[in-house]
């Protein structure tokens, strides 16, 4: 059996249809700090694609473009959850997204390993988690994890 080199193994992405891909890609930048890795015209049904990440981890939120496809948006408990680096940014985006309506749940904080949290919803109806103290990571370096 030969060695892969393929660095991009395991969990590598979540695709979302979206109605308007400029307005989704600006939304994910601004709210959940993502960037546009990757933008291509596509072939029917599909309109565009544009790859999104935060250049942490080989992980990417993939929008998918499209006029003739629909789809059920992703919530209202469903969710991307983005970790942020502060709890003020919680707050932050959270006050930004009451102000234009799109605020789904309001921030509060349930302690560890949950952390403090709010939903926000994107312009197609799925719901973005922001989220400061989640403790995910010591899941993640445990033995049982690894096997």
């Amino acid at each position: 059996m030969s060695q892969s080199t393929n660095k991009d193994l395991g969990l590598s992405h979540v695709a979302l249809l979206v109605r308007d891909l400029d307005r989704s890609i600006a939304f994910y930048e601004e709210f959940a700090r993502l960037h546009a890795i990757h933008r291509r015209e596509a072939r029917e049904p599909l309109d565009a694609v544009a790859w999104m990440a935060d250049g942490l981890r080989p992980f990417a939120l993939v929008l998918v473009a499209s006029r003739s496809l629909q789809d059920t948006p992703l919530g209202p408990f469903g969710h991307i959850g983005i970790a942020c680096s502060t709890r003020e940014e919680v707050l932050y985006q959270a006050d930004e997204a009451e102000r234009r309506g799109i605020l789904r749940s309001k921030p509060r904080d349930d302690g560890p390993p949950v952390g403090c949290w709010t939903y926000i919803a994107d312009p197609d109806g799925n719901t973005l988690e922001l989220s400061f103290g989640q403790e995910i990571a010591f899941t993640t370096e445990t033995p049982q994890a690894r096997a």
